[in-house]
């Protein structure tokens, strides 16, 4: 009888993985339990967490969109499962392989992303080791983008915990991704495959599992109740329930640990890597690194070169006089728009109206009544003559204004050709230029020397005419008056004179001069500013005073700077921008014109040239400009 033994030979279990866990406070990052923390484990698809990590820095960093098209290659398409079932070649958005890996934790997806972040499989893993230096990972060292085991591919449950409250703080907006239970990912409609604990658990709410055979069940898990908020880690579960029996008693050691209204501390986010360049540390398992030696990548920071912007080049140096040109109008234009504005009726409120054309009908009113009632007046002078008072500093504008409205009857007169006005001598050989096309024939007045006080008249053999005599001074630019006009002015006023003679001192030469004038002065449409000019015999040369810009040498331009709500506002502006660009405007003329109740601002005076080129500059300065004229 043969006897057939056989030996069954029963082989013992898998050789379990280590047990690793830790539990920390998520608002602050306090631990509040920890056994092998440190121990460099597998990690399994845990991994994922740290491709996804940087792919949403990619899309912050605007360099990856969700969809953004990725081309599935041949090493993503041949990852084992769990798979999304990818193709290589296909083409498949972003946002596709995102759900996938986080929710299935699908290999393929995550090596399609990482293949086409970091260009291969070798060059992501090493940029995911960088980033985890970045953010604190000090004992971990990644192989490849999916977490399947290999040589070196190492990590701990204190780096993954980090890694999870980043994901939740750094990138809020994606970190409901982790807690959707299922998602349509292009290809499939792809179930979470942590959906067991988020349903068990109160309170959770993600965010990553991991299995390999070296690894065990790994889990990572975050939930929150109240304020409180607690992020764990179990690293060598021996199964799926086992490892969420072990997640739930650590989730619950932290909510009894953690204090109540605690301040937040938010880590500080990492700095996204603009090259694939960067130091690492020693000690880490590295690609191709001979008996796991860790591989240090020294890079030159030394600066070569300081690039700076060229240095513009130089234009015309500015004379002096130019300079000091422009000064002198910086501040006179300071001065006339800051000065307040003249009285009406007075010298300077019609120099300004008549300058800008916008005289008022009653100033012109005001002018008219003054010039008819002179006669009437000449007589009340003639008996009351007051002694003049001492005259301002000679050769000023306030000795005129002072000489003018000191005697107010006595300018009429002198308006009206019947006397001699007190005249600052400083002024009388001082004329104005009208404006070019209203230019008046200022006709010749003898000039008689003649003592200041004398007790007698004159008789009229003493009177010299000489072709060399000062002019009759008319500074009216509106009025066209006639040679002879002068002369029959003086007639209409012989009578007037022959009454002021019996009580006034004796008529000068000038008076005498002027009775002999046979016909009528025809009335004036404007006010004449100077009286009659008297000096001395002897001709002397006259000092030309420019009151109105010419607009002559096609200077026909001009810039308008805008519309302002009373004549203040349009001077301030004017004033502002001949000071921001003198360069171009120090030679126009500003103006102020109301229309349609507005006041424009204007510079006037202008070359095409010059006003193209004003406008141009001051548009560039946020100066709304426009060019008028032409």
């Amino acid at each position: 009888m043969t006897f057939v033994v056989s030996a069954v030979v029963v082989t013992s279990p898998l050789q379990a993985a280590p047990f690793a866990a830790i539990v920390m406070d998520g608002r602050t990052g306090e631990v509040l339990y920890e056994k092998n923390a440190d121990a460099r484990l597998h990690p399994a698809s845990l991994t994922k967490m740290m491709t996804l990590y940087i792919v949403f820095q990619e899309i912050e960093a605007g360099r990856l969109s969700l969809d953004t098209q990725v081309t599935v290659t041949k090493y993503a398409a041949s990852q084992p499962p769990s798979r999304l079932g990818l193709k290589p070649g296909q083409k498949i958005a972003v946002r596709y392989l995102v759900r996938a890996a986080a929710i299935k934790s699908a290999n393929d997806a995550a090596a399609a992303l990482g293949d086409y972040i970091g260009g291969d499989a070798a060059s992501f893993a090493k940029r995911m080791t960088r980033t985890a230096r970045q953010l604190g990972m000090n004992n971990t060292t990644f192989k490849n983008a999916n977490g399947l085991t290999a040589n070196g591919h190492l990590s701990s449950a204190r780096d993954m915990n980090l890694l999870g409250r980043r994901l939740f703080y750094d990138f809020p907006q994606y970190y409901s991704i982790f807690s959707r239970r299922s998602a349509d990912a292009g290809v499939a409609t792809v179930s979470n495959t942590n959906a067991r604990f988020l349903d068990d658990y109160e309170g959770a709410d993600g965010i990553k599992t991991g299995y390999t055979g070296a690894a065990g069940f790994n889990l990572t898990a975050s939930a929150r109740r109240g304020n409180k908020h607690i992020i764990a880690t179990v690293f060598g579960g021996t199964s799926t329930a086992n490892r969420n029996a072990k997640m739930a008693e650590l989730m619950d050691i932290g909510f009894a640990k953690a204090r109540d209204n605690v301040q937040e501390q938010p880590p500080v986010a990492a700095a996204v890597e603009d090259a694939l360049v960067a130091s690492l540390e020693s000690g880490i398992d590295e690609i191709d690194a001979v008996g796991g030696a860790g591989k240090i990548v020294r890079v030159s920071g030394e600066v070569k070169a300081s690039p700076r912007p060229k240095a513009r080049t130089e234009g015309t140096a500015i004379p002096e006089e130019m300079v000091i040109a422009m000064a002198e109008g910086i501040d006179g234009a300071l001065a006339e728009a800051t000065a307040e504005p003249a009285p009406e009726g007075t010298l300077q409120f019609q120099a300004e109206a008549m300058a800008e054309g916008d005289m008022s009908e009653d100033s012109m009113a005001v002018a008219e009544a003054g010039q008819e009632a002179a006669p009437d007046a000449a007589v009340a002078v003639a008996a009351n003559d007051p002694a003049p008072a001492a005259p301002a500093e000679p050769g000023t504008l306030e000795a005129q204004a002072a000489a003018l409205t000191a005697a107010p009857p006595e300018t009429m007169i002198a308006d009206a050709g019947l006397s001699e006005a007190p005249v600052d001598p400083a002024l009388a050989a001082q004329r104005p230029r009208s404006r070019p096309e209203m230019l008046v024939a200022a006709p010749q007045v003898a000039e008689v020397a003649a003592p200041a006080e004398a007790p007698v008249a004159v008789a009229p053999e003493e009177i010299v005419v000489a072709e060399a005599a000062p002019e009759l001074v008319l500074t009216d630019p509106g009025t066209e008056v006639a040679a002879e006009a002068p002369l029959a002015m003086m007639a209409e006023v012989t009578g007037v004179e022959a009454v002021a003679g019996a009580t006034a001192p004796a008529p000068s030469a000038v008076e005498l001069a002027l009775e002999t004038a046979p016909a009528t002065m025809p009335k004036r449409q404007a006010p004449i500013f100077d009286a009659v000019a008297t000096a001395e015999a002897v001709p002397t040369d006259t000092e030309e005073v420019v009151v109105v810009m010419s607009t002559s040498g096609e200077r026909f331009f001009g810039v308008n700077v805008g519309k302002y709500s009373s004549r203040y506002e349009a001077e301030k502006a004017l004033l502002k921008t001949a000071l921001a660009e003198s360069a171009t405007l120090n030679v126009g003329l500003r103006k102020t014109v109301q229309s349609g109740g507005a006041w424009r601002a204007s510079f006037m005076g202008l070359t095409q040239e010059q006003a193209a080129l004003a406008c141009r500059r001051l548009t560039a300065r946020a100066v709304p400009c426009e060019t008028v004229g032409g």
